[in-house]
Formats: structure tokens, C-alpha cells, sequence
């Protein structure tokens, strides 16, 4: 028995280093095989081709979008074109035809100072819109409800009572406002005389009077679509001429604006057309919603299948290493550029949508389309860096806009509250003297021009001749600004890129890995062509209770 004893020990003691070295030899192969898993994870389509053999669909699909897509905006660009276009040269067309007097140049400076003047233009409105089809060479025609003629309404707003005193600086008002119409139709002859005849009854209190609307409806047909192979729309303007006396000053603002439903014609005859480029279109605008479609689910796993192996990781660094995973090397695993293409394949599918509805002239939403479409095509063009990233040449780019990201945003974020302090103020100080300063949104428009080196001149020169206290403190304002925006924080912001760029570029050429990921990635040499990637992935769950087990 004693003799047997050391024997058994010696055997033991064989055993547990067999199963020591077994145990050591499945956890390196786990790692590597998890280390070569992440490798082809981040690796280009082409190399994948090469590691799997398993054709760049998506990358396919992206090139394909990148085309069709730029069709449709511009198919759609021309056609919104033509409607804006439209739109405006009828607008401008209706200033002509019913303002008196009115010239181009007059468009943000048209106002009446006197009473005659106001009422001639009233008369002014109402007589070229009963004599309309006898003066106009447009195709404009009255708008019929129910078979009969749609009037033009005069509405007067007013205060319901009202008494001043100015030589004894008194009066008694009442604020509420009231409302009072008359309707003027097409066909009913009126006197040239005064507004005292029997057809047009109108009397203006000009003390208790807030403004005069006109509102008038007029239809006509966009023939020049004709020219591009589109069917022609009917359209329905309603026009409203305001004459805005809310600032009591002297001085009544006179505008046009026009608001319009764009509906397909009743019947319509275009010799040698017919319904088949109507039908092309919403085919091609279909064959655009399945390719993004399809290229949003294909994102969406990539992105799912990313997040997925983010957390494998974080769980295999833990129990190999006892680390924990930083929040960069986590954010690696998302990738922004998919990110990008799931935006832009929601808004082309939104705005092809959209674009089918205004074809069938279910919708007249030109606006919300081009804006959903020109949105999407830009993120798909800037998605095409991501192809450049590719060739290490230019990857430089993508690198450190990456890089620098973070750093940017925190800049700005500090930058942008002197930025809006000086808004603020410049707002409220220079507002009642400059234009420009009008409005916080004009004030945010003109400081980003002069912060970039725009109209620098014109905006000093327009403060020269205003009070001596408005003047020096506009001085002040405008070069404390321009000093320390243009000479410092403008800088500070080119320097903090430059930096970034240096420090990529200097990682670049010594090759070396920034991140506890790319290290750990780094150490595995398999080349895609190597053949080590064609087998199949093992589930991760396995490989941990795997390593945990010999652990």
C-alpha cells in the first residue's frame, strides 16, 4: 500500500498538468477565434468577399440608391421648380394687377399715408377685379362654388369703441376687436363715383381702424409643365391684400399674399400624351421606396448584430482580463455610417411617398416633400466618404472628423453662450436703430456673416448716423465681437482640428493602436485570404461557459 501510494500521486500529479495544458489550450483557441470574430466584424466589404466569399450586397444596394435616388430628387427638382415659379410670377402678378402704382422695387417698402389714398385703393381692387378677364393676358378665371361666382370680401378689423382727445391728451377705448365684411361678386357693376353708391356701402373710421382685408379667389392652369412632358396642374389662389394700420403711426402697410391648392384638372386633352409617364414615375418612385426599404432592414441588423457583439465583448474583456470596456471602444461597435443610411432610407421612403401622393394629386405638400427628399440625398452623398475610408489615403478625413467630434461640441458649446450674450444684447441695444438687429433671428444672422467676414463695412456704416451714445456703444459691441470671435475663439476652434489631425496622422504612420480594442484586435495576423475566416461563428455563450469552465 505504501508503495502504490507515490505511484498514484505521480499519476495525479500527470493528470492535472494534461488537464492544465488542455485547459490553456482551449481558452487560446477561444481567444483567438473571438479576437478573429471581431477582426472580420470590422473589416471593409471587399475584404470580407475575400475572407468568406460572400458578395457586398449591401454595399451594392448603397450604389444603387446613391443613382436612383439623385434621379427622383432631380425628376422632382425640375417639376417643384416649375411650381415655385409659378407661384411667385403669379404673386408678383397680382401686385401689378391690384396694387395702384406699384413698381418691383417696391416690394418691402409699399405703404399709404393718407385717407383718399386708402380708399382709391380699395376702389382700386374691387374695379380690377370686376373688369379682371378684360385686363389680365393671364389665364386666370373667377372661382365657382356650387355654380356660382365666389365674391371678393372687404373685411374691416377694428376697436369696438374708441375716442381720443389729442389736444386734451385724453381718451377711452375699448381693446376688444371687431370684425365687419362685405361681399363684392364678379359680375355686379359698380359706380365710379364714391363709395357712398348703393353697390359698394364702406366707410372707414381711420381712429378705431386696425387693419383692411381683401380676400379674393382666382384659378388658372400651369401650362409650361406641358413642355417637360407633365400633365398640367389647376391651381386655386386665394389672395389676401392687407392694409395694416395696428401701429396707429401715419403710415398703412400695404401686402399680398397669396395662398394655393394645386388639384388635378377636371378633364384635359394633350395631344400625343398619355397616362404612361405618370404611371413610369410612380413605378420608378415604388422601385426607390423597396431599395431603401430593403437597405433599411439590412442596416438595422448590422446595427442589431453590432450592439450584440459590443456586449459579447464587454463580457469576454471582463472575465479574460477583469476590465471593463471604456465607453469609446463600446461606441465602435455602432456604426454611425449605417446609422446615417437608416435616417436617409426613412426620409426617402417618407418623401417618395409623399411624392406619389402629390402625383396622384392626393396632396399638395411640395414643401415637406422636397425637404424630406433634398435631406436624404445629401446624407447619401455624404455616406459615399464612408467608401473613400476604404483606401488609407483617405481615410485621414473620416478619421479625424471622428476623432475630433467630441471635442468640437464641447467647444461650441462653451462658444455659443458669448454668442448668445452678444445676441441678447445686441437685440435689445441696436434693435430700434439697425435693420439688421431687428430680430433675434436677424441679430443671430448678422454676427454669424460678420464672424465669417461678411458685410463688415455696410454694418459699421448704417450705425454713422444715429444718436452719439448709440454710435460708441455700437463700436464697442461690433469690435469687442469681431476681436474676440474672429481673432480667439475662430482660432481656437481651426487649432483644436489641427491637433486632432496631427495626432491621427502621427498614430497613422507608426501604426499604432489608440484603443484597448484595436490592440487586442491587432494582435490577430490572419490575412482574409488566409482562409481561417470561412468557418462558422460559434455563439458566444458557448465560448464564455467554455472559458469559465477551465477558468
Amino acid at each position: 500500500m505504501e508503495e502504490s501510494e507515490p505511484m498514484l500521486r505521480s499519476g495525479e500529479r500527470r493528470l492535472n498538468n494534461n488537464c492544465r495544458w488542455s485547459a490553456h489550450t482551449v481558452e487560446s483557441k477561444v481567444v483567438e477565434d473571438f479576437r478573429r470574430r471581431l477582426k472580420y466584424f470590422f473589416m471593409n466589404p471587399c475584404e470580407k468577399y475575400r475572407a468568406r466569399g460572400r458578395k457586398p450586397w449591401k454595399l451594392m444596394l448603397q450604389i444603387l440608391k446613391i443613382g436612383i435616388i439623385t434621379i427622383q430628387l432631380v425628376s422632382f427638382g425640375l417639376s417643384n421648380e416649375m411650381m415655385v415659379t409659378f407661384k411667385e410670377e403669379n404673386l408678383m402678378t397680382f401686385r401689378h394687377l391690384f396694387l395702384k402704382g406699384y413698381k418691383d422695387h417696391q416690394l418691402k417698402s409699399y405703404a399709404l399715408y393718407t385717407k383718399k389714398d386708402v380708399t382709391d385703393h380699395i376702389f382700386y381692387i374691387i374695379n380690377r377685379y370686376i373688369h379682371l378677364q378684360t385686363l389680365t393676358i393671364g389665364n386666370l378665371a373667377y372661382e365657382r362654388v356650387d355654380g356660382e361666382f365666389t365674391p371678393l370680401s372687404v373685411c374691416q378689423e377694428f376697436y369696438r369703441n374708441s375716442s381720443i382727445d389729442l389736444e386734451n391728451e385724453t381718451f377711452s377705448i375699448d381693446p376688444h376687436v371687431e370684425k365687419d365684411c362685405i361681399s363684392i361678386y364678379p359680375l355686379q357693376a359698380i359706380d365710379n363715383g364714391s363709395f357712398s353708391s348703393p353697390h359698394v356701402n364702406l366707410t372707414v373710421d381711420f381712429t378705431r381702424l386696425l387693419s383692411v382685408n381683401i380676400y379674393l379667389s382666382l384659378k388658372t392652369i400651369n401650362l409650361q409643365t406641358v413642355r417637360n412632358h407633365e400633365l398640367p396642374d389647376c391651381y386655386d389662389f386665394h389672395v389676401m391684400i392687407k392694409f395694416d394700420n395696428r401701429a396707429h403711426s401715419g403710415k398703412i402697410k400695404v401686402d399680398v399674399e397669396n395662398d394655393v391648392r394645386i388639384y388635378e384638372c377636371r378633364d384635359w386633352t394633350v395631344e400625343g400624351t398619355s397616362r404612361k409617364n405618370d404611371y413610369l414615375l410612380l413605378l420608378f418612385d415604388s422601385l426607390v421606396i423597396v431599395a431603401c426599404f430593403t437597405s433599411l432592414i439590412l442596416c438595422t441588423r448590422s446595427v442589431i448584430n453590432g450592439i450584440q457583439l459590443q456586449f459579447e465583448f464587454g463580457t469576454f474583456f471582463h472575465a479574460y482580463y477583469n476590465k471593463i470596456v471604456t465607453w469609446s471602444d463600446r461606441m465602435e461597435f455602432v456604426n454611425g455610417w449605417y446609422i446615417l443610411i437608416i435616417v436617409s432610407d426613412m426620409l426617402t421612403i417618407a418623401g417618395s411617398a409623399l411624392k406619389i401622393g402629390i402625383q396622384t394629386k392626393f396632396l399638395t405638400n411640395y414643401d415637406v416633400c422636397s425637404s424630406l427628399l433634398g435631406t436624404a440625398t445629401m446624407l447619401v452623398w455624404v455616406g459615399v466618404i464612408r467608401y473613400f475610408g476604404f483606401f488609407q489615403k483617405y481615410n485621414i478625413l473620416i478619421l479625424t472628423l471622428r476623432a475630433a467630434f467630441p471635442n468640437v461640441i464641447r467647444f461650441c458649446c462653451c462658444a455659443a453662450m458669448i454668442y448668445l450674450g452678444y445676441c441678447f444684447c445686441g437685440w435689445i441695444v441696436l434693435g430700434p436703430y439697425h435693420e439688421k438687429f431687428q430680430t433675434f433671428d436677424k441679430v443671430t444672422e448678422c454676427l454669424f456673416s460678420l464672424l465669417n467676414g461678411d458685410e463688415m463695412y455696410v454694418t459699421f456704416m448704417k450705425m454713422r448716423d444715429k444718436s452719439y451714445m448709440v454710435w460708441l456703444f455700437s463700436r464697442l459691441y461690433l469690435y469687442s465681437f469681431i476681436s474676440l470671435f474672429i481673432y480667439m475663439v475662430l482660432s481656437l476652434f481651426i487649432a483644436l482640428i489641427t491637433d486632432t489631425y496631427e495626432t491621427i496622422k502621427h498614430h497613422q504612420q507608426d501604426k499604432m493602436p489608440v484603443s484597448q480594442l484595436q490592440a487586442f484586435i491587432a494582435e490577430c495576423r490572419d490575412q482574409p485570404e488566409s482562409g481561417k475566416y470561412q468557418s462558422d461563428e460559434e455563439p458566444a455563450a458557448c465560448c464564455f461557459s467554455s472559458c469559465c469552465s477551465f477558468r
